[in-house]
């Protein structure tokens, strides 16, 4: 089983997943976080100068990620890809941009990221490219990491049922 860990940055993708428990599970998956694998693998075409990031190379990510049968990987990307199950972790817009500043990101690009979370913008494409049917909505603003990967590991194990478009921060605008 593939499955996709995404979400605005700063909704706490990176942390969830560390504290997701993969022994419980009958098949032994592997956790990738693709953000570390685009930097050491290179798989860049160049630099976004006005974002101050690198621009990733979808399709060698997506080619190294097929060896993967088994597969837990977390991005802002990770929607992009293959995946039986797509987990998009929701914030609330002000808290993402706390963190975000807390991270040292620009107020620019703290501002741009909660303005992409009101706006739905990584489920609507997590949704466009895999379906209603397998897109799982997790509100992340007020529970703890462990909380988060418990809700993760009720997807894994089925007793979650996707979920979509239950989230809404439009106020933020």
């Amino acid at each position: 089983m593939r499955i996709a860990v995404t979400g605005t940055p700063g909704t706490g993708k990176t942390t969830a997943v560390e504290h997701v428990d993969i022994v419980q599970f009958d098949t032994a998956f592997e956790v990738i976080h693709l953000n570390n694998v685009i930097r050491e693998q290179d798989f860049t075409t160049g630099r976004d100068d006005e974002r101050d990031s690198l621009i990733a190379d979808l399709d060698a990510v997506a080619e190294w990620l097929d060896e993967y049968d088994d597969v837990l990987f977390e991005s802002h990307l990770a929607h992009e890809f293959d995946a039986d199950k797509v987990v998009v972790l929701r914030c609330a817009p002000e808290e993402i941009e706390r963190r975000l500043n807390e991270r040292g990101e620009s107020a620019e690009s703290a501002r741009e990221n909660a303005e992409s979370e009101a706006l739905d913008v990584v489920l609507g494409h997590a949704v466009q490219k895999h379906g209603e049917e397998n897109v799982y909505e997790i509100e992340t603003t007020d529970r703890t990491p462990g909380e988060v990967a418990e809700a993760i590991e009720a997807v894994i194990s089925g007793d979650r049922e996707p979920s979509a478009g239950t989230v809404d921060y439009i106020d933020y605008l």
